[in-house]
Formats: C-alpha cells, structure tokens, sequence
C-alpha cells in the first residue's frame, strides 16, 4: 500500500470515501473470487461520448484510491450490451435502410453499415476499446453476446428461471396494466426471424431450461434460457449481471436511481450480493436542461479535446459528480485554469492527506507530473485577442520574450495549450469580437503614434508599424 490508511480515512474527496466504503465490504475476508470487481457499462446502439468517458474516468479513480488502502487486487470490466436488439435507427449513421430491414435483431447479428467489421456490435465495441485505449485506461472488455452465448450466464439465468415468479413479483408493480399482460424477463431470440422478441411468455420449463412463447405470428415457440438463446430485459439483465460476474462496485446516472431497488432484488434473487452503487448527475447544457444526444444541445468529447487537454476534461469529470454541471464550451477554460492551478498547488504542498484530496491526484492517478510555468489558459486566451494569431508560432514570439528559456521542447504542455488557444480564440472569441470607433482625441493619439513610429522607428515592427508584429 502506498498511502497509510490512517492518512486515507481522514481523505475527504469522494473517490477515498468510496474507497473506504468498498473496504469494509470486504473488512472482515477478501472475496472468494480473489479481486474486487468493478464495473462500467455500455450501450453500443451509438457511438462512445462524454458520458462514456465519464463514468470509466470517475470508476478509475475510485479504483486508484482502493489500491492504495488495500491489497485486494482489483479488476474494472468495461461490458457491452451487444446483444440488445435495435428498435430505431440513429441519424447519424450511413446504410440506413440496411439497418432498417434489421431493426429489432441484436447489434451482433446486424451488418456493420461502415462496411469495416463483421457486424455493427461489433464495430461499435472496436470504437469503444479504441476509445478507451486513447485515454490510457486500463480495463477488460466484455460482450454481452459473447458472455451470453459462451455459457457464463447459463448457472445464474437458469436460477432465475427456477424463481420465474420471484422475478415477476418485482417487476410487475413497475409496469403499467397493459404492459404487465405481456411482461417477461427473458426475451427469446427467435430461431426463424433472428430478432430479439418482447414475446409473451406463456409457459415455463425450469426442469428442461426452457421457455415457451408466442412467435410474432402466434404459434408457439420454446427455446432454451441459456447459450445465447434468451437475453435478459435491461432491468432484470443488471441485476443478473452483478450475481453472475460478482460485479462489487458500480456507478450509473440518475436515470437508473428509480431502477436501482430492482437491479439489488433481481441480483439477490439470482443468488447475488449487490454491488457498492454510486448515482452521479447528469450534464447540462448552457441553458440548464438536460443534455440529450438525439438534440445535439451538449458537447462531444472530440470538441472538448479540440479546445482543451485531456487532463481537464478529466478534472471537469472529478468535481462534484453528485451535482448536475453544465457542460458548454464557455466552461471550458475556466476548467483548464482551474486544473493548473491545482496542479501547482499539489507540488509544494506538504500535508499529505491535503495532497490525495487534490484533484490532479485523482487525475493523474496519485502521480501528478510537475507543472511547467505559470501561465494559464485565460492569460493565454487574453494576448491572442491581442494579437489575433493564424497559429501558436505568434503566441510564442510573445512568450519568449517574458519567458527567454521556455521553448516548445521544453514546455511541451504549454505548446499544447497554445495550440489549445488558438483553436478557441478562432473559433468562439474572434467571430464575435468588435471594435469600438474611436474618439477624436484617441484617433488623433493613434495618428501621432503612427507618424513617431514610421519617424523613428520600432525594435519590434521594423520601423513600419502597419506590419503585424
């Protein structure tokens, strides 16, 4: 252990507060299966976004914080929902009526419509680890389909079947009447039309394993819960999911706080010890309402990393996660800055616990690098309304001159955030930027400015003060 753990209770930020919880799951013996389990999920029906990257991001640094109070050794599975069948086509993909004539099948078993995997689950989990693997996380990708079909879940689905009703009488008093006729946990895979079906259940076999249910045109079908056959509805697939792998910690948005009471009886009922669960708002946009993909009123994470490093998208991700922040490019600089600033903080500081409680120690893992310079993005921000620079060579003219021995080579994250600069300056102060008419007096003061220069002479513009410096 890195951190003594008497050092470690006194830590307030929360990533050590969930570490605490999480070790006295285990206070009294580790678990059976030898390693604490964390857990990050993912829908793979779109592309990976902000979220996606938030929730590995926070789940990281709660498992950083509990390798540093325990030796337990620790795994973080990063799974996805493969196999759920698509009910709508996103706008934003290519081969559109292709994916229509495949709507309701699992992702797996759809072509790919960017034509580079052998099914579109497929594609969208290789976007995922590439996703991930940018960042530098360390995971184990797991597919639903693939854990579904190898047999893995087979011991707990089949259990879950044995307690059909036990599952039934906690679920139905969520649905309404209509719905509760036609209700079921297992949604077969239809052996004739391959899609994933919201079929009536009208019999139960936990002897042979199987169910019975009505095929979309009526007749009969029965089919094994297990091999892949059947998945899981979303709710029951959860709680399913944490007593089968024996998940230990987890985090989910708000949205899933309604759902969690079902996810812990589902998982009991399967044999399961729930997880130690951890709710995190929801993002805002500039406006105050909730950020919805299908409305594109958010940022994407390639546009955070467009104007900013990762570092702070990162801190952004470690500030009060049970508090609803707005996520629009304005906040942006205001998090680089802050991110810095912390991040000077942290090398002269010598308490220790004030030290973990630093965010960039949860940024970075409990090993912040040591900062460069003081300059801050702001600052940054403030001389390119100056100078108006095409690209981060003329922020470095003037940097040079305050700062002789800093150079790209030696402040490589300062040439990031000149880089960082410029794109921002361009793209959301220059288009709006305006000039005020001068007064007689100030145009009058400019002209005689002018004619002492053009008269004289300047060390910087070369006695022609109409060239930009």
């Amino acid at each position: 252990m890195s951190i003594n753990r008497t050092t470690a209770v006194q830590a307030k930020s929360w990533p050590f507060q969930e570490a605490l919880l999480l070790a006295e799951r285990y206070a009294k013996a580790p678990p059976a299966k030898g390693y604490v389990l964390f857990e990050t999920g993912y829908g793979p029906s779109g592309l990976p976004h902000i979220g996606t990257f938030g929730e590995v991001a926070r789940t990281t640094m709660v498992r950083e914080a509990f390798k540093q109070i325990s030796d337990i050794p620790t795994r973080l599975i990063c799974f996805s929902d493969d196999m759920d069948g698509l009910r709508k086509v996103p706008e934003n993909l290519p081969n559109q009526d292709m994916i229509i004539a495949n709507l309701g099948k699992p992702l797996t078993s759809i072509p790919d419509p960017f034509g580079t995997h052998e099914s579109f689950g497929a594609h969208m989990n290789a976007r995922l680890c590439k996703f991930l693997d940018n960042f530098g996380f360390e995971y184990e990708f797991k597919s639903s389909t693939t854990t579904y079909k190898s047999g893995e879940f087979d011991a707990t689905l089949l259990k879950l079947l044995e307690n059909y009703q036990r599952v039934m009488d906690v679920m139905l008093p969520t649905l309404g009447q209509e719905r509760q006729q036609s209700y079921s946990p297992f949604l077969p895979i239809s052996p004739r039309s391959g899609k994933v079906l919201l079929a009536k259940v009208v019999e139960t076999r936990s002897g042979k394993g199987t169910i019975v249910y009505e095929e979309e045109d009526g007749t009969l079908e029965e089919v094994p819960v297990t091999g892949g056959h059947c998945k899981l509805q979303w709710k029951p697939d959860m709680g399913m999911r944490w007593a089968a792998l024996g998940v230990d910690y987890e985090m989910y948005g708000k949205d899933h706080l309604t759902s969690a009471e079902l996810y812990d009886a589902i998982c009991k009922i399967a044999g399961g010890t729930p997880p130690n669960q951890y709710m995190f708002e929801l993002f805002l946009d500039e406006k105050g309402q909730k950020i919805s993909k299908s409305k594109g009123n958010g940022i994407t994470i390639d546009e955070w990393l467009k104007y900013a490093p990762q570092e702070s998208l990162s801190y952004y991700m470690f500030q009060t996660p049970r508090r609803a922040k707005k996520l629009y490019f304005d906040v942006i600089p205001q998090q680089v800055d802050d991110y810095l600033t912390f991040l000077e903080k942290y090398a002269v500081e010598p308490d220790e616990v004030k030290r973990i409680d630093n965010p960039v120690w949860h940024v970075h893992g409990g090993n912040p690098p040591k900062p460069e310079n003081g300059l801050k993005f702001s600052l940054l921000l403030n001389l390119a309304s100056v100078c108006n620079p095409h690209d981060k060579s003329v922020l470095w003219a003037f940097i040079s001159r305050h700062m002789p021995d800093a150079t790209p080579e030696t402040c490589p994250f300062l040439d990031k955030l000149a880089g960082y600069t410029v794109a921002y300056y361009n793209d959301f102060i220059k288009p709006t930027k305006k000039y005020r008419t001068p007064t007689d007096i100030e145009r009058q003061g400019l002209q005689d400015l002018h004619d002492y220069l053009t008269k004289n002479g300047c060390r910087h513009c070369g006695g022609n003060p109409d060239r930009s410096v």
